[in-house]
Order: structure tokens, then C-alpha cells, then sequence
């Protein structure tokens, strides 16, 4: 191979990383889509995390991506959000523990009430191509409920508007098609300035790509270990049955 063909390869591979550089700043979602394209892994390709700055609420404020996949802007939410149990502002929370949510049935579930559990929350859509996950999620909850695991679903409309349904909807499609049984939750935003406290949580203890904390698209899966400590987040193309060794790992 000549001079210039090993000059023409390093200049493409150059530019296709800078233009993925520049696609996570201003859309993530077709960052995901983008990486997938190039064989990466949008969730997992990173450059070193960036010194970040925390708010009042504990929070660094990070892009705002409210209801549109391809928003990012940077600017600081103005509202209170509730952060943690206690419903006051305070340091960044130390677990999971600190947050409850309301299951599709109306249900204010303490997440302390998984204390000693191996959590793996992830954020769901109906109408998404990856929807067929939850099958792979209802395996996983089913081999391992036994041995301590809990698998958390938050349906999400802020992708492409993939989950539209209302909770009562949501519920049925699940159980009618993928006979879901672990724990699923209402509806919520995972990013922007309306995002359930939990996600500010788990995208501020786990970065995805390049370090931006927003969440690129339905499907992205954090695991909690028995402590309520974020131990890794997955892209939404890593499948659940690839998550198996690290799940044994921590049962």
C-alpha cells in the first residue's frame, strides 16, 4: 500500500471521528445512530471526562434535551427540581436509594426498598427498533430475579416520540406482547430540565459518549450493584443477553 492511500485512510478516519465529535455536541441522537454506522459504541466511546461544576441542586448543568432528540443546548434549568426523597435541594445524592418513582399503576415506589438487590434500570419505548429488548429483559429478570436481581423500566416519549401510549397502554403492550413482569414505571423524561431526579442522577454518576450525561435514545441500561452504586451504563445496541457476565458478576 502506497504513501497516499495510508495518508487518504488516516485523513477519513480523522474526519469521520471529528464529524462524530461535533454530532454528539448538537444531536445526540444521530450521534447513536452515526457511531452504530462506524461499528462504535455510542454510550461507551469516550474522551476523558470533563471537569465539571455542580450547581446548587448538586447537579452540573449539562445539555438540555427536552422532548427532542436532536436538542442539546447547554442552558441551566431555572426551575427547583425535586432532588431526592426528602424534596429539598441538596449534595448530589450518594445512591439510588435516595429516589422513588410511580409504577404504571399509580405506586410510589421507594427505590430503598431494593436495598441488597442488583438493579438494571432502563429507559423503554413501544415503537422503537429496539423494543424487541424487552424479551431480552424479561429473560434476564426471570433467570436472576431469584438470585437478586431487579430490572426497572422507565418508558420514555423523548425519542422520536417512540412511546406515546398512556401508562395504561404502556402496561398492556408489554404484557401482551413481551409478558413482561419486572417493574415498570410511568412515564418520564430521562433529559432536559424536566428530568426525573434518578436519571440526574445516573447520567451524572455514569457519562456516556465523550462524557455528555444526556441520555442518546431508548434502550441505554445502567447496573446498580447491591450498595445502590452505578457500576457501568450500556448502549441502547447492547443487547440484555450480553449483559449476563457482568449481572453474575455482582449476584
Amino acid at each position: 500500500m502506497g504513501f497516499r492511500q495510508l495518508s487518504g485512510i488516516k485523513y477519513f478516519s480523522s474526519v469521520a471521528m471529528f464529524t462524530l465529535i461535533v454530532l454528539t455536541l448538537t444531536s445526540p441522537a444521530t450521534w447513536a445512530q452515526g457511531a452504530e454506522g462506524l461499528g462504535l459504541d455510542p454510550e461507551s466511546q469516550r474522551l476523558p471526562k470533563p471537569i465539571e461544576v455542580e450547581s446548587e441542586t448538586g447537579y452540573a448543568d449539562g445539555p438540555d434535551e427536552h422532548s427532542k432528540p436532536g436538542d442539546d443546548s447547554s442552558s441551566a434549568s431555572t426551575d427547583e427540581p425535586t432532588i431526592g426523597k426528602k424534596g429539598k435541594k441538596q449534595i448530589m445524592s450518594e445512591s439510588v436509594y435516595d429516589f422513588r418513582a410511580k409504577s404504571l399503576d399509580g405506586q410510589d415506589i421507594d427505590l430503598s426498598s431494593y436495598k441488597g438487590d442488583v438493579m438494571l434500570i432502563v429507559n423503554t419505548a413501544s415503537e422503537c427498533g429496539f423494543t424487541n429488548q424487552y424479551k431480552g429483559l424479561e429473560e434476564l429478570h426471570e433467570k436472576y430475579k431469584d438470585r437478586g436481581l431487579k430490572v426497572l423500566g422507565f418508558p420514555c416519549n423523548q425519542f422520536g416520540g417512540q412511546e406515546p401510549g398512556d401508562n395504561h397502554q404502556i402496561a398492556a403492550f408489554c404484557q401482551k406482547n413481551f409478558g413482561v413482569n419486572f417493574q415498570m414505571f410511568e412515564k418520564i423524561d430521562v433529559n432536559g430540565k424536566d428530568a426525573h431526579p434518578l436519571y440526574r442522577y445516573l447520567t451524572s454518576a455514569a457519562p456516556g459518549a465523550l462524557g455528555t450525561k444526556t441520555i442518546k435514545w431508548n434502550f441505554t441500561k445502567f447496573l446498580v450493584d447491591r450498595q445502590g452504586k452505578v457500576l457501568k451504563r450500556y448502549a441502547p445496541t447492547t443487547k440484555p443477553e450480553d449483559l449476563t457476565a457482568d449481572i453474575e458478576k455482582q449476584l
